[in-house]
């Protein structure tokens, strides 16, 4: 049986321009993540959220040269055989339902239904080998005018890895949005972990670490 524990918050900390928000008046909230076991004995899938006000949307992950994105675990990500670094196509999880656990890259899809997302400067070799991703001239993204960049219930999955139980996810990532009057947001060098540090619970609950810069 698959079992999810949803809307586990992690700790969300800002180096480099990032200027600090309350959450109240901050477009992007911070990073959440669902952790699904899957049943299959292949370890724990971490499905990663970018968290915004309602309306909002997240149009783009990115690494560049003054930020670079690296996201990485203990041991390695499971790769599926029949899985790439984006999300599969269902017809494939039904006849080989481990493809559902593979570890991809998204804007907003679990699979590869209504899913025009795009990327463009990342190798994703190592990644696909089961090592981490990283570039300081790449990106994975869609266009305000596909629907998956919008949020659901206030949230935007940027991103699915499955890792040996007892491992964590963890990485640095550079966003890009649009704000519910269309105007953009950034944050630039969001920290995340899925095994926060100690007190990074408790951070959060007093601080609501977040971060935004708006562009009219």
């Amino acid at each position: 049986m698959t079992m999810n524990n949803t809307k586990v918050l992690t700790l969300t900390a800002g180096v480099g321009s990032l200027i600090l928000a309350g959450a109240a008046s901050a477009d992007f909230q911070g990073i959440s993540f669902d952790e699904v076991d899957s049943g299959l004995g292949i370890g724990i899938t971490y499905q990663i959220y970018v968290d915004v006000e309602a309306g909002d949307q997240v149009n783009a992950v990115y690494g560049e040269s003054s930020a670079a994105l690296t996201i990485d675990s203990d041991g390695g990500f499971y790769q599926n055989a029949f899985g790439g670094n984006t999300p599969p196509n269902p017809a494939l999880i039904a006849v080989f339902p481990s493809l559902a656990y593979d570890s991809f890259v998204t804007i907003g899809r679990l699979t590869d239904v209504d899913n025009a997302m795009l990327e463009i400067g990342i190798d994703w070799t190592a990644f696909e080998g089961g090592g981490a991703i990283a570039t300081d001239n790449g990106s994975w993204f869609a266009t305000p005018d596909d629907a998956q960049v919008h949020d659901v219930g206030g949230r935007v999955l940027i991103g699915q890895f499955t890792v040996a139980a007892g491992d964590h996810v963890f990485g640095t990532i550079n966003l890009q949005g649009k704000n519910d009057d269309l105007s953009n947001w950034n944050a630039i060098g969001v920290s995340f972990d899925t095994l926060p540090a100690p007190g990074a619970l408790a951070l959060l609950g007093l601080a609501g670490i977040s971060a935004r810069r708006r562009r009219k």
